[in-house]
This record gives structure tokens, sequence and C-alpha cells, in this order.
């Protein structure tokens, strides 16, 4: 990687790091349940009374605005909107109390609400799983991402998947700047994140020369993380906004 490259993802980073350019972005959804969490005035819900998210409230919406993360950002937070709206935006009430929506009509693109319905089932699985005597809900954070594909999503194990959804909400709760991730998971190290690798940051990667691997599975996302440990050691996937930098710039 010539300097030249390393200071231009270094500026991209930087500049794209920045909320502004994720308002029509799937992280909208868990951040404005973050935003009425963290809110000094506490938000009236729909049957009235006072009402503030939880943690499982946030982890639930980024679940499903990471597994609707594929197509254009419009389609995305169209459709995102109209699930939270089936919810009444209250996704851990919705999850808990069992009466999912369960048809074969489409939510979003080949997403039926049969496989929302699914994922829902298996986080009411989850949350309700406390065994130590609390009365606190359990977090996603105690999972792996293999974990989460497996024990959420409902897929098969694949240690060669490369796990793009599940890292991108990863990243959103681990990396905590302040600025466009939330910062919730106290117990995990954003060192350890990988990049979120999808058939666009593939290519971006590429054509900048940080990935020789042709496969886009978990060991060509590891090879580009490695690559941005060389810029921000202790922080790689800042990279991410690097690489949405390099495509606005070169769109």
């Amino acid at each position: 990687m010539t300097e030249e490259i390393k200071e231009k993802l270094i500026a991209w980073a930087e500049r794209y790091n920045n909320p502004r350019y994720f308002e029509e972005d799937p992280i909208a959804f868990p951040r404005r349940f973050y935003d009425m969490m963290t809110s000094i005035q506490p938000t009236l819900g729909f049957g009235g009374g006072e009402w503030r998210p939880s943690l499982q409230d946030i982890e639930i919406a980024a679940v499903f605005s990471a597994h609707f993360a594929w197509g254009r950002r419009a389609t995305i937070v169209r459709d995102c909107s109209r699930l939270f709206d089936e919810m009444l935006w209250r996704p851990l009430d919705y999850v808990m109390a069992g009466d999912w929506r369960n048809d074969s009509s489409s939510i979003h693109r080949t997403v039926k609400w049969s496989e929302v319905a699914a994922i829902c089932a298996r986080l009411k699985a989850f949350y309700g799983s406390n065994g130590d005597g609390t009365d606190a809900l359990p977090s996603l954070e105690e999972l792996s991402a293999d974990e989460i594909r497996v024990k959420i999503y409902g897929q098969k194990e694949d240690p060669k998947a490369a796990n793009k959804k599940i890292w991108m909400m990863r990243r959103w709760f681990v990396r905590d700047d302040g600025r466009v991730d939330l910062g919730l998971w106290k117990n995990s190290d954003k060192r350890d994140l990988i990049i979120p690798l999808d058939v666009h940051v593939y290519r971006q990667a590429s054509e900048l020369g940080l990935v020789k691997r042709r496969s886009k599975d978990i060991s060509t996302a590891r090879e580009i993380t490695d690559a941005f440990r060389e810029i921000f050691p202790d922080d790689p996937v800042k990279g991410d906004f690097a690489l949405f930098g390099y495509g606005v710039n070169n769109a």
C-alpha cells in the first residue's frame, strides 16, 4: 500500500465517519431507538404512557435492519419502516408477545413475513433463556458471529461465510467513537471486528490493492481488515468508512 493510498484512506475515513452520510441507511433504525433510549425526555408509547427503549429493542432493530441491508437504500429504508410499523415501534414487546405476522407475502425483496416470524421466534427463545436467576434479559453480545448466524438468523453453519450483515451489526454495537456507531457492547473489543464484506466492498478493496484473494469469504474479509490494521491498528474496521468514501469519490 502506497503512502498516497494510505493518506486518501485516512482522509476518507475521517470525512465519512459522519452521521449525515447515514441518515438513509440501515443503521438509522437502531440509531433511532438508541436516541430515544438516551434522550432526556421519555418517549410516549402508542398505547399512551411513557416508554423508553431497552438495549434489546435496539438489538432487535439492528437484527432486522442488517437483515434487510441489500438493494437500494430507499427500498431498505421503506421496508424497515414497514416492519417497525407492524411492531408499533416496540420491537422487544412485539418479539416477546409471540403474535407475529406470519404469511408468504414479501416484506423486503425475497424476505417474507414468515421469515421475519421465524427470526422473531428465535429471538424470543434467546431473550427468554435467562437462567441467572435475575430479571435481566441477555444481550446478543454474548453470541459469536457464527452463533448469531445459526441461533438468530436460522442459517446453516458455514465456517467460510463472510457473514456481512452480522459483522456490520457488530460494528454498530462495538465501535464507540460517538459518531455513526452506537458503542453499546462494552465487553467487546473493536480490534476484533472484521470488515463487513459484500460484492461492493470487495470490488473497492481490490481496486485499492488491499486484497489478493478472489473468494468473497471470511478469509478475504480478514485480509482486508488486516490491511486496514496497518492504518488503524486499534480500530481496523474504521476502514469501512474509507471504503464508503472510495465508493463515493470513484462512482
